[in-house]
């Protein structure tokens, strides 16, 4: 574990700073205030605006999800007295025809994917947590680069609001991953379409220079005495994040540029009609997109690794495992695009590449193995951080083993494209990241801010939120199963009740959230003070001060332990009655990984 050397002096050297007060502290008046965090290269300012950035696009996000689903309580019919069904859109847009309502389905189904994937999954935990904690973590002052750390805030803000400009000018209906000929052949929507993709190209680069920052801070700016083996698994999962975001992300971003040339210019890439070759755009697409799905994963892992720990007050079980789980996964990740073209690729190439998927299992095992192992006999506090990583256990399993039937040839050809491959994305989405987000968010908010969250709100609002999840995405299993395809916004009557449960689920859903969107605006206003660690851990976050200090950290840290020692060490500003050490282990026996 790192820890703060405390014989040091404190106010002298270069790496000493003394304290200057928390980093919220006011400028003296709300202009000074603006032109502070608008200009700051503070890591955990950046983060926090990205924090704001991201939790905003995520309720434009969800609030398209609801018309979604709200429009799906009953199926869009052409009959004689004009269109009927799909609520929400008959309430503010009465379409005049069936085809127009299935326009506006699109289009707000397009939204919903492109806003969640690009403007929340993809920065969501790397940009926020990882921006504020990972240099704390390793107790540096700041990233390596924290200039392009500003640099990059700014261009995933204006690629965002560039891709929302075509909301403006009424939106796409090509689906959030812009799959060819759709957004490159249709005469509608042309500039619209320019737009988003223009804006998803800009945002890759705001995701590049994240990544590069946080490899060169883990590489080069760690406290001295932390070794790799040293880091807290968070650290590792961010590490391997960035790695992929490095790797990964230009593949997306010249894809995206060859399609604006297509639309614009009108050279042939990948539309048949120019002589291109649609089948090319997925391969492109998806050597990237299915790495991303990691970038989203990986930091929401390590979220949960650190809160079981803690939680559990226990040493993680088998952490080189779960490090090296990390760098697997990123690694596998590079191999199995190709699992989702199985029904537009060659025999042989659909065979490798569902052998390929396969082996990303094995980590992701070893993860889910380690964690149940490390609950086994801890002292569970069963806090809103514990629950919300308890339940991440259980619907990224779901998502994990509902992924083995499409990595199967035989079954992937009959639930290709129908709601199977909704349920089984959103477990492994919202399950993974948006349930891994919310534990972070409860586990680091003390430290964040300097205020408790109400945890009796918080858990009502957990509640609500885990019930109302499952009860929206697991019946969509089943009407994959029988034959629902995605993307539809009419049915036949027998997916009716099906559909109408699904969508009570979404709206239990939504209302968990806003109960949380109450309990974190209660804390900043009327939250209790929050000790420095109010959990007991030991990761060297938990040494700063709550809110940390401008310059993290009185002078530099200085590493002594392991970042799970909680059967040796006391965990800092911790009274020892409170967390007693256990009688010592017998000579020869390994207390912890």
């Amino acid at each position: 574990m790192t820890t703060i050397d405390t014989s040091r002096p404190a106010d002298h050297g270069h790496d000493d700073h003394g304290h200057h007060g928390s980093y919220l502290k006011s400028r003296g008046s709300i202009w000074a205030d603006i032109i502070n965090w608008a200009t700051t290269v503070d890591h955990k300012k950046i983060g926090v605006m990205y924090l704001v950035a991201v939790l905003f696009f995520f309720f434009c996000g969800g609030l398209m999800a609801i018309l979604l689903r709200t429009d799906l309580l009953d199926p869009i019919r052409d009959t004689a007295t004009g269109v009927t069904g799909g609520s929400s859109f008959l309430v503010f847009n009465k379409p005049e025809s069936i085809g127009a309502a299935g326009q506006n389905y699109n289009r707000i189904m397009t939204l919903h994917g492109a806003i969640m994937v690009f403007m929340f999954i993809v920065p969501g935990i790397p940009a926020s947590l990882g921006n504020f904690f990972l240099p704390l973590m390793i107790g540096a002052k700041d990233v390596a680069f924290p200039k392009l750390n500003l640099f990059s805030w700014y261009v995933y803000l204006f690629g965002a609001l560039f891709a929302l400009w075509s909301v403006g000018m009424g939106g796409v209906e090509t689906g959030w991953t812009f799959y060819t000929p759709y957004s490159s052949s249709e005469a509608v929507d042309h500039a619209n379409v320019v737009l988003v993709v223009l804006g998803v190209f800009i945002m890759g680069f705001s995701s590049i220079m994240t990544g590069l920052n946080f490899v060169v801070t883990v590489h080069k700016l760690r406290a001295p005495g932390m070794g790799w083996f040293d880091m807290p698994l968070f650290v590792w999962a961010v590490y391997a994040t960035a790695l992929i975001q490095v790797l990964a992300t230009p593949v997306i971003g010249i894809t995206t540029l060859l399609l604006i040339f297509e639309r614009v210019f009108g050279i042939g890439i990948f539309d048949p009609a120019l002589g291109g070759d649609p089948v090319l755009f997925q391969h492109f697409f998806w050597f990237y997109s299915h790495p991303v799905v990691y970038i989203m994963i990986l930091p929401a892992m390590g979220v949960i690794s650190e809160c079981i720990a803690v939680h559990a007050r226990k040493p993680i079980f088998g952490y080189h495992a779960i490090a090296f789980s990390s760098l697997a996964i990123a690694g596998v990740a590079f191999l199995v695009w190709g699992h989702h073209l199985f029904t537009s690729e060659g025999e042989l190439a659909a065979v490798v590449f569902s052998a390929l998927t396969f082996l990303v299992a094995i980590p992701t095992a070893v993860k889910v193995f380690n964690w149940v192992s490390t609950l086994y006999k801890g002292s569970i506090a069963l806090n809103t951080a514990m629950l919300y990583a308890l339940a991440f256990i259980f619907t990224f399993s779901v998502g994990g083993l509902t992924g083995l039937p499409l990595a199967t040839l035989a079954t992937d050809l009959h639930l290709h494209d129908t709601y199977y491959v909704v349920a089984h994305f959103h477990y492994v989405m919202f399950g993974g990241m948006v349930i891994g987000m919310m534990a972070g968010l409860h586990h680091w908010w003390p430290k964040m801010f300097g205020k408790m969250v109400s945890e009796p709100i918080s858990i009502t609002g957990f509640a609500l939120v885990f019930i109302g999840f499952n009860l929206t995405f697991i019946i969509q299993f089943i009407l994959g199963v029988n034959g629902m395809p995605r993307r539809y916004a009419s049915y036949i009557d027998e997916f009716r009740q099906m559909h109408q449960f699904s969508t009570i689920g979404s709206w239990i859903l939504a209302l968990g959230f806003l109960i949380h969107l109450f309990a974190f605006l209660h804390s900043m206003f009327k939250g209790k003070p929050a000790p420095a660690n109010p959990w007991g851990g030991l990761t060297l976050e938990w040494e700063a001060d709550a809110p940390p200090d401008e310059h993290n950290f009185a002078h530099e840290p200085l590493v002594t332990h392991g970042p799970y020692d909680f059967d040796d060490v006391v965990p800092p500003h911790c009274d020892p009655a409170d967390f007693p050490l256990p009688e010592p282990l017998p000579a020869g026996a390994k207390g912890h990984h």
